[in-house]
């Protein structure tokens, strides 16, 4: 017996069950599944922009966050975030085609990030409303480690790409080929530890502003 089964067995033995049927446990979620409404937290706002806002900038997730009118918009955003907090205007880009077709002519702009790097701009996939997480999904022009290593963690999103739910994404990438690596970031952290070859301790942005645009 495995230290699992023997913590499950321990389990099934307080509530009086030694196995639990298969049967049962699709019995009960589906019946979840066909009151969803009534398992859902009520979202903070009617609109999802303003839901979303209002959820990633509470103090549980303790991020900022503004709209502006275009893509456009989203460089002068950037511009006065950092000359808010007496920031260079210095950036690391992440490689995404859209966030590169923008004009960055008032930056110094590099692609790579490094540890502690002081600001990085990066493109999330989607939001979702209920948490004020945003999803990032690992490629050629998302790198994992662009989400952890800068100081301050400059987000752009599409007020398009705003879901209501979790399950609402898990509803929209089912049966797609995933990527190597799936992160969905509340917030910021500050104190996330990686390991690897290339970066050792690398902590976690600090602060985390989200630019969301439409269009």
């Amino acid at each position: 017996m495995t230290a699992r089964d023997d913590i499950l067995g321990r389990v099934r033995a307080a509530l009086g069950r030694h196995s639990i049927d298969a049967a049962t446990v699709q019995h009960a979620a589906a019946a979840l599944l066909t009151d969803l409404p009534s398992t859902r937290p009520d979202l903070l706002a009617s609109s999802l922009v303003q839901a979303f806002i209002a959820r990633v900038t509470s103090p549980k997730v303790a991020a900022s966050a503004e709209q502006v009118a275009s893509l456009a918009d989203v460089p002068a955003a950037v511009a006065a975030y950092l000359e808010i907090r007496r920031l260079p205007a210095v950036v690391a880009l992440q490689p995404h085609a859209l966030l590169r077709s923008l004009d960055w002519s008032a930056f110094e702009v590099h692609a790579q990030v490094a540890p502690d790097e002081s600001a990085a701009v990066g493109m999330a996939k989607w939001g979702i409303a209920e948490t004020g997480s945003l999803v990032f999904h690992s490629g050629s022009d998302s790198p994992v480690l662009a989400n952890f290593l800068p100081l301050h963690h400059i987000v752009l999103l599409r007020s398009a790409d705003i879901l209501a739910y979790l399950e609402d994404y898990a509803a929209l990438i089912a049966g797609q080929p995933m990527p190597r690596n799936v992160n969905l970031i509340t917030g910021a952290s500050g104190t996330t530890d990686i390991e690897g070859s290339l970066v050792l301790g690398a902590h976690g942005p600090r602060y985390m502003h989200v630019v969301i645009a439409d269009g």
